[in-house]
């Protein structure tokens, strides 16, 4: 895939340095210290590795070092790619099989312990764990912050779109990558906080130790007094058939591939989920130019917020409900990237997908099957807390709270305030006398929030002044337009008596400013007025660059997407502020107040085709992903066997490969269903102590002397 060259939002780096290096014996190019991962999906390369099971092709799907799919041959080391950076010279190869141990004769240059004490460790620089260190720190206590990323923020770097939320407390009106950096700003501001960036937490030890695998090339021990686990989420995975083809990504690996590395990670995608997740993944798809064939969902309702779903809608994205994906195929040939055609050719990548309507019990519908000719699937089904660090402390009677996804999941706006009380709480567990503001608690609650209840909006003709027109109609935790009118003409209806009721304008002034038609986070209000009496102008927001000079036609659509008029662009201008643009049309007037938005994108990038039914067994989709056990050979051998205890399985070897059974662990109930077996009657599986993998010689710091040599123990000296 090529590298983005364009984008609406995010700036182009410039000035990176490109190195070479090489890719299974062919000259390849990349950027100095962008992950291996990046720079091979930037090449096309979609195949990593090959299993030692069956020689499958495996793929990246998950981009943040949780699954091991991406591994490969790095100077005959085997390294989870995502995470690894590009280096110049690299000898990088597929792996294929089981990696073979290096012969390595010489002895150790030196080793060292090091260590650094603090008085309380936050694991993850996501806005959770920023928020409780800005917390803690303020309070006085000596704080280190340890992510496995080289810019805080978590999956706030990855977001364009502007957040929803209140804008006094968590910044609703910002995009992610905004939010991200006032946070960082923060802490840097605190001296008694100590950064680690680069630097996941491989493991909790019993005596209140934790390593940490610094700049992914040395180990250093953090001693702490107590524990803030804001770790996050992992996505979760689905069953179907053609599961683990490269090509299938969770939603997070794809925006970081399109968001953060600027790689056009697809050309033409399906998204499975209709959650914010998906949702979101839609629009950053459309930013970037990828193509989305649609978003299918199997409940009968969308599972993320109407003005999101509206949104994507108007883009031009369909979303069927009550429909499911039955399989992923794949084609190309079986020699793998590295042939003649150098890296990139032979790819065994997802080229198409069939989908089915399904009934009131979730089983496809006889006659209803599409199939979808793209190259990438999202899977956007849920994530589950990464709160393995969390339990292991605790089982060791270490002091630790949890913040954000690791606590419960929820939107970032609620993480912040999560990572806020969190750390309040902690202080107080530590003798602190720290008083939580009672207000965070309800506006917690209030931003964490489903959306309630629906209502409709009535039409209206336009009059000679401009007055803004509200396309969000579900009540959701939102407010930045009635924070920035001017004349404060913008406020929220009385209903619920806080953030979740609707805006509405009160019908006084509006100077016509458009700042609330550039601040809206679902590019829900617009702004109109009637020019005479065959005239009227509507004003859009627009968040897909530039290249729409006046008179340039395009789609209007309405609320939910149909479509209403064709219009040229009238004018064009930019928010200096937001970054979004903003569309002029000319419409007949009656039409006006129901043009919420323009098409992104033309019905042919949607088009699916009716296929004869076709058999599906869900028995071949993959459970366990690392060692390629089948739905099929679970519920095989736990009919055969009588199985009542998840431990069992690991005869079967599920759970016991890489990913430590992060992936397969929320998969298994439905093997136990299908054979036969209420989930509730099984004994859980005992989890491995999560631990994250490094190299014997860099555990005893073999490279130390690159890296600080003998003061590097040194408080800060890091």
């Amino acid at each position: 895939m090529p590298r983005i060259q364009t984008h609406p939002i995010l700036e182009l780096r410039k000035g990176r340095k490109e190195i070479r290096f090489s890719f299974d014996g062919s000259p390849a190019l990349g950027f100095s210290g962008e992950p291996i991962a990046s720079a091979l999906s930037a090449l096309g390369v979609s195949v990593f590795s090959r299993h030692q099971k069956d020689g499958s092709a495996q793929g990246l799907f998950c981009a943040n070092g949780q699954c091991a799919q991406c591994t490969l041959l790095v100077d005959g080391i085997p390294v989870k790619s995502c995470v690894q950076p590009l280096a110049e010279g690299m000898d990088v190869r597929t792996l294929r099989g089981l990696p073979a141990l290096p012969a390595d004769d010489s002895p150790l240059a030196q080793a060292e312990r090091r260590t650094i004490r603090t008085d309380i460790l936050v694991v993850g620089g996501g806005p959770s764990g920023l928020s409780a260190a800005v917390e803690l720190g303020k309070m006085g206590f000596q704080v280190v912050v340890a992510d496995d990323k080289a810019k805080l923020g978590g999956k706030l770097v990855l977001q364009t779109h502007k957040f929803f939320g209140s804008e006094e407390d968590c910044y609703a009106g910002e995009r992610g990558i905004v939010i991200a950096g006032i946070l960082e700003e923060k802490l840097k501001k605190l001296p008694n906080v100590t950064i680690l960036r680069n630097a996941p937490v491989l493991a909790i030890y019993k005596d209140r130790v934790a390593g940490v695998y610094k700049d992914y090339s040395s180990y250093l021990l953090v001693e702490f007094t107590a524990l803030v686990v804001a770790s996050g989420a992992r996505e979760k995975s689905l069953l179907f058939p053609g599961n683990d083809l490269p090509g299938v990504y969770g939603a997070g690996a794809f925006q970081t591939l399109v968001n953060r590395d600027l790689v056009l990670a697809a050309k033409r995608i399906l998204i499975v989920g209709s959650g914010n997740v998906g949702l979101i993944a839609a629009y950053h798809a459309l930013q970037a130019g990828i193509q989305v064939a649609g978003i299918v969902e199997i409940q009968g309702r969308v599972g993320g917020y109407r003005v999101h779903a509206d949104k994507i809608r108007r883009m031009g994205v369909p979303i069927h409900l009550n429909t499911t994906i039955l399989r992923a195929e794949a084609e190309g040939s079986a020699e793998g990237p590295g042939s003649a055609e150098g890296p990139g050719s032979g790819q065994e990548r997802v080229f198409r997908v069939t989908t089915a309507k399904v009934d009131d019990g979730f089983n496809p519908i006889p006659g209803s099957v599409e199939a979808w000719e793209v190259d990438t699937v999202l899977i956007a089904a849920g994530l589950t807390p990464c709160d393995e660090f969390l339990r292991q402390a605790r089982s060791y009677g270490i002091l630790a709270v949890a913040a954000g996804d690791a606590e419960e999941i929820a939107e970032a706006s609620s993480a912040m305030f999560g990572g806020r009380i969190s750390a309040f709480a902690l202080a107080r567990l530590l003798g602190k006398k720290a008083e939580i503001d009672p207000s965070w608690l309800h506006k917690r609650e209030v931003l964490k929030s489903r959306p309630g209840d629906s209502f409709s909006r009535s039409p209206l003709l336009p009059g000679k002044e401009w007055r803004p027109i509200f396309f969000c109609s579900e009540e959701i935790p939102c407010n930045p337009c009635t924070t920035v009118c001017p004349v404060n003409s913008i406020h929220l209806r009385s209903v619920r008596g806080d953030i979740m009721d609707l805006p509405c304008f009160d019908g006084s002034k509006c100077v016509g400013c458009m700042s609330c038609v550039s601040v809206c986070p679902g590019l829900a209000v617009t702004l109109v007025r009637r020019l005479d009496e065959a005239t009227a102008e509507v004003v859009l927001p627009w968040e897909f660059g530039d290249a729409y000079p006046p008179g340039t036609p395009m789609d209007l659509v309405d609320q939910d997407g149909a479509f209403i008029v064709q219009a040229p662009v009238d004018s064009l201008r930019k928010s200096s502020r937001k970054g979004t643009w903003l569309l002029g049309f000319k419409v007949d007037p009656r039409l006006a107040s129901g043009v919420a938005g323009a098409r992104v994108q033309g019905p042919g990038a949607t088009v699916s085709t009716t296929v004869e039914e076709m058999a599906c067994d869900d028995g071949a989709a993959y459970v366990c992903r690392c060692e390629r056990v089948t739905l099929a050979e679970i519920v095989d051998f736990i009919r055969i066997n009588q199985v009542r205890d998840i431990n069992q399985l690991k005869t079967l070897r599920v759970g016991m490969g890489a990913c430590g059974g992060k992936t397969c662990s929320q998969l298994l109930s439905r093997a136990f269903r299908l054979a036969g077996v209420d989930p509730a009657l099984v004994e859980p599986g005992s989890q491995r102590p999560l631990m994250v993998e490094i190299p014997l010689g860099e555990i005893v710091n073999e490279g130390l002397i690159r890296i600080g040599g003998k003061e590097a123990g040194a408080r800060g000296a890091i």
